[in-house]
């Protein structure tokens, strides 16, 4: 059985660890309600003090997952903020995915959210809150995926939940010991991803990642060759490459039997990788806790940290837009890369 000094001291420790990939968020957390640092003023021209998540929709439209204020939506022109007074149920939006019908789903610090995409081209109500007691308990989310078969899947606290046929349900993994805890316990999925051949994958923060084939489970973890139990990102590349970014082991790449490990005492400067992303050209980018991103262009590690002009020492999102543009983001806001250096944009630009 877990330890419970021993889980309430992990609890307490995410909580406050300031240099971490959940904790540079820098809330003030007592008796499970969270207080906001961060405000929106004229002062402050940061979309956000934290970026956890970008993302662009079918028409081109920006969106940027912050901590503290909701969704941020740039259309081209301007900035709009969407959260609890906008009828959003989420202030920390921790992950972003994008059905078959257009509809964006977010993963929030108060549920899950549906961007209804039909329905706000028509002018009618934009989102669809499943936030009730009812679904999950009040549980946070840490992540979200929609599938290529019409599901819906959703990390929490201490679970999967599963959208299917319009009903969100539990999903049953087989952990090896009971779940107990809040906030943050060895189930707390940070990463849910499918694969090319429909596989799912789930994130653990304690049992490695657990392979899903629609019938039976595959859990892979330390005692595989994977570095570290406790994962925050899967990424699956072109080649069909499993990249496996882990809290304190540095990044795994399995390629279905064996693993490659790149850590702090070989490559890289820090072991604790919260992002990994592919780009078109099959370059891998990944964070490292304090140094900034790595670029991985298969035979050599380039790094981009303050001296290229990136302000984000714990960078917890990089994704590639539509244009070719890198863009990343975490604690100290939103950059976009230009050349070989890094720029600042704020809501003031550049956007061009």
């Amino acid at each position: 059985m877990p330890n419970p000094n021993l889980q309430s001291y992990l609890i307490l420790f995410f909580i406050i660890l300031l240099a971490s990939c959940t904790s540079s968020d820098k809330a003030k957390v007592a008796e499970n309600v969270i207080v906001q640092e961060e405000k929106v003023v004229e002062s402050n021209p940061q979309i956000a003090e934290y970026i956890r998540n970008i993302f662009q929709d079918k028409n081109g439209n920006l969106w940027f997952g912050t901590n503290g204020y909701g969704v941020a939506h740039y259309n081209g022109d301007n900035i709009a903020y969407f959260s609890n007074e906008q009828g959003f149920n989420g202030e920390q939006v921790t992950g972003m995915s994008e059905d078959a019908d257009n509809n964006i789903w977010f993963s929030t610090d108060q549920g899950i959210v549906k961007y209804d995409w039909a329905a706000s081209e028509k002018g009618n109500k934009k989102f669809i809150n499943y936030s009730e007691r009812k679904y999950f308990d009040k549980q946070r989310f840490w992540s979200i995926c929609a599938d290529s078969k019409g599901n819906v899947w959703g990390g929490a606290e201490r679970e999967v939940f599963r959208f299917k046929d319009g009903e969100w349900a539990s999903f049953e993994i087989p952990y090896p010991t009971p779940i107990v805890g809040k906030f943050i316990t060895e189930a707390t999925s940070w990463s849910i991803i499918e694969d090319n051949a429909g596989n799912m994958w789930f994130s653990t923060n304690g049992f490695g990642v657990y392979k899903f084939d629609g019938k039976e489970f595959t859990q892979i973890s330390k005692t595989d060759g994977l570095t570290d139990n406790s994962v925050d990102q899967i990424l699956e590349d072109t080649k069909g490459n499993i990249w496996i970014g882990t809290r304190y082991g540095g990044i795994s790449v399995f390629d279905g039997k064996e693993f490659t490990n790149y850590t702090s005492r070989d490559s890289i400067g820090n072991d604790e990788v919260c992002v990994v992303f592919e780009d078109k050209k099959g370059n891998i980018w990944f964070s490292a806790e304090g140094f900034g991103v790595y670029c991985f262009d298969g035979e050599k590690f380039k790094n981009y940290s303050e001296a290229e002009g990136l302000g984000v020492r714990a960078v917890q999102t990089i994704f590639e837009d539509k244009e070719g543009r890198l863009w990343a983001g975490g604690g100290g806001g939103l950059y976009r890369l230009n050349g070989d250096s890094f720029q600042n944009i704020t809501r003031n630009g550049p956007w061009d």
